[in-house]
């Protein structure tokens, strides 16, 4: 499938036109294909060409579509489920959906298979065959509750939900240090570090990134931990572990964005999506499913 991507270069952003379309949300990885276009003000240009401010990118390539892929008979921990929606407890450590080094094992895989190869909400966008039925993902390690829609339909009104910020996410993570306050919110836009493609950043900058809120409440405090609930307003890639990394408190078991701890050395991610609450696309019922506390969490806090 052809992809392509435009922006203008901001008014302080000269360099190799890779690392500026990086600033853009342009994955680095775009530049290594074979098949990459680079034009900068309409002229053909180089991965090392120069990018100076206001300068007018294009980027065209040709990004494979895996549509084969494998059904598995993976168990799923079912909350509910009808004929337009399925709500799942997604168990930590289980990828959503088929990406390059990782084809299978994945909730796609088993959705797949206990639905059939039809199983495919968004046949009008063809960019989503890996990810049928999927309206919004929790990264590998973070477990909770999500929503799949079984239908066309049900994905459109579910997908336009989320954008609009209707639904209602708690989450529930444990965090290194003790906080002073007993509640906060935490609102700064979230960009792609200029170091580490696969890391996030908060900017001050109100041209970079895009605009992140995250409300939360501490449970308890501990010994050099603290237990809290947090609400999201928005659903950036890696927003509460980057809000509170930017608070001096980043989460327990974190690989990305804190170093590993002593005291609990192999604990995974300690963040789980405790709850969520959307309107059935549908019956337009108010819905609000919650997933109990994984073990890991327990084991923890028993510890703590």
């Amino acid at each position: 499938m052809i992809k392509t991507s435009f922006f203008t270069a901001l008014e302080n952003e000269t360099g190799r036109v890779d690392k500026i379309a990086v600033l853009h949300d342009v994955s680095r990885s775009v530049f290594s294909l074979d098949s990459v276009k680079i034009l900068i003000n309409g002229k053909e240009a180089k991965k090392s060409s120069k990018c100076r401010p206001f300068d007018k990118v294009e980027l065209t390539w040709e990004e494979e579509i895996f549509d084969n892929i494998l059904a598995q008979d993976i168990p799923l921990d079912v909350l509910y489920e009808d004929d337009d929606v399925l709500v799942i407890n997604k168990t930590s450590g289980m990828v959503v959906h088929p990406a390059p080094g990782n084809y299978t094992n994945t909730i796609v895989n088993a959705l797949l298979y206990r639905y059939g190869e039809q199983f495919n909400t968004t046949e009008e966008e063809e960019e989503n065959t890996l990810r049928p039925g999927i309206v919004h993902r929790l990264d590998k390690d973070t477990s909770g509750v999500m929503v799949i829609a079984k239908t066309g339909l049900a994905h459109q009104a579910l997908c336009s939900q989320f954008a609009s910020h209707t639904t209602v996410k708690y989450y529930i993570a444990i965090v290194k240090g003790n906080f002073t306050v007993k509640r906060g919110t935490i609102n700064q836009r979230l960009a792609r570090s200029l170091y580490d493609r696969k890391l996030f950043d908060v900017t001050d900058s109100k041209t970079r990134g895009k605009e992140a809120i995250t409300h939360y409440e501490v449970l308890r405090n501990y010994p050099g931990f603290a237990f809290v609930k947090v609400k999201l307003e928005t659903g950036r890639t890696h927003q509460i572990r980057v809000h509170m990394k930017s608070l001096n408190h980043p989460l327990l078991g974190d690989a990305l964005y804190s170093r590993k701890d002593d005291r609990f050395p192999e604990v995974q991610l300690m963040l789980h999506s405790l709850s969520l609450e959307f309107t059935h696309p549908t019956t337009e019922e108010r819905m609000k499913f919650i997933a109990p506390l994984p073990s890991r969490f327990s084991e923890v806090l028993r510890v703590l």
